[in-house]
């Protein structure tokens, strides 16, 4: 067995396993992946174990994971010969009993049969759902051994899965840890977790001309230097709503008070089993041209009889609920329940169409009691095709809460006012004979 030579910055990782997860978010070329492998090589050999490596697609695994288990065990241990490796399944057996089995994560039912796993490593772990990782967290059981969720990924947009479930939210999650003070301090150990941060140049086997690249896209690409070199979370992608921005409950309650003749919208977003019922009430100061997300409901999993009596002060207030087209059996259900919910338009163009009328609102200004809405769109943005191109009518993620606003605000039109505001509009001013 030869010496396996490790970058200092991983030493105290690959020994510690006290912690039931390990979260690892660097730049490019960091060497993560590399000594993860190690440390669960190394586990394996001093310990009988089954170990379960996930990918997102299964395919990636050859020419990545599974190369670099190989790469490990023949090159830095000299230990080829000692163990068998198979691709038909595609699994590692260790000369102790041990054995690793690769799996892809893009289906929670592939995974539903897996036994006795005690330790799982997730590579580019925000490429899988959050679905697929509780599903994950769940086959992790063993009698008698501990327990071992390893994470690694580059750092993506805040609002993937990974970064919410792991990093601080300033609202609520009081208890995880700040992704500007990993950025400092490297490594923090909190709770259950073991939270990890690297760049290239942690790895002292990183070709100079390499590092180098990578700092030269800071001058003309910052956001790939942030992800690249810095490692670092943000925003990756083109912000469908750049002019987001959070408000305190309390601040945002007397900033409506002085809004003069504001326009009141309520819409509504149905869901069920995986999606999201989603219910907000909004505010439009016209003279301004700011919108107010001020109240939520967001739910899934319940009935339509459950939802009617969690939002029944609807029913008695008669507010109007505009609300998606694509389920009148639910809208006529709760109209013949006392609500005065209606079908919004919607037509082939409309998430396009929408979309851009939500984007010329000069500020949208959410709650803090709308946590859901904040998570969704704070940092949502624009999917693109395979030539980089922006797509307009999708996003990074879901939004439920973004499909509920296109609902209320359906029947809203803009009003653009040169010069002067116009405090009262008539049909002379309008050009209305």
């Amino acid at each position: 067995m030869t010496e396996l030579k490790i970058n200092p910055h991983f030493e105290d990782f690959i020994y510690d396993w006290d912690h039931y997860a390990y979260f690892l978010v660097g730049g490019y070329g960091s060497s993560k992946s590399f000594h993860t492998c190690a440390k669960i090589v190394i586990k394996l050999l001093n310990e009988k174990r089954t170990a379960l490596i996930i990918r997102n697609t299964f395919e990636t695994h050859r020419g990545s994971t599974y190369s670099l288990f190989e790469e490990v065990i023949s090159k830095h241990l000299g230990l080829y010969n000692k163990f068998k490796f198979t691709k038909s399944p595609m699994e590692i057996l260790f000369p102790n009993g041990s054995k690793i089995i690769f799996k892809g994560g893009d289906s929670t039912e592939k995974l539903k049969s897996l036994t006795n796993i005690s330790l799982c490593w997730v590579e580019e772990c925000s490429e899988i759902s959050e679905a697929v990782f509780k599903e994950l967290k769940g086959r992790l059981r063993h009698p008698t051994l501990s327990l071992h969720m390893l994470l690694s990924t580059n750092p993506v947009s805040k609002d993937n899965w990974s970064y919410r479930f792991f990093f601080k939210d300033d609202l609520i999650d009081w208890f995880r840890v700040d992704d500007e003070e990993l950025y400092e301090k490297r490594v923090i150990k909190r709770h259950n977790t073991y939270y990890h941060h690297s760049v290239v140049t942690d790895n002292k086997f990183a070709k100079k001309d390499y590092i180098e690249g990578l700092q030269e896209t800071k001058e003309f690409d910052p956001d790939y230097y942030r992800i690249a070199f810095e490692g670092k979370f943000g925003i990756s992608g083109t912000r469908v709503l750049p002019q987001f921005e959070v408000m305190h409950s309390d601040e945002m309650y007397d900033a409506i008070q002085k809004i003069q003749n504001p326009t009141r919208k309520c819409g509504m977003d149905f869901g069920f089993s995986e999606s999201y019922n989603a219910l907000y009430r909004m505010i439009i100061d016209n003279d301004e041209n700011i919108l107010y997300i001020h109240w939520e409901y967001y739910t899934k999993g319940k009935t339509d009889p459950e939802i009617a009596e969690d939002i029944k002060e609807f029913a008695f207030s008669k507010e109007l609920i505009q609300a998606d087209a694509a389920e009148p059996k639910t809208i006529a259900f709760f109209r013949q329940n006392g609500f005065n919910m209606r079908s919004a338009r919607k037509y082939r163009g409309s998430r396009f169409q929408y979309t851009k009328k939500v984007k010329r609102f000069k500020r949208i200004i959410c709650s803090d009691a709308c946590p859901n809405a904040i998570r969704e769109l704070q940092y949502l943005t624009f999917k693109k095709d395979k030539a980089g191109t922006i797509k307009e009518d999708e996003f990074s993620t879901d939004p439920h809460s973004l499909s509920a606003i296109w609902y209320a605000l359906s029947d809203h039109n803009h009003i653009d006012l040169k010069g002067d505001k116009m405090k009262e509009l008539t049909k002379e001013s309008l050009g209305i004979w």
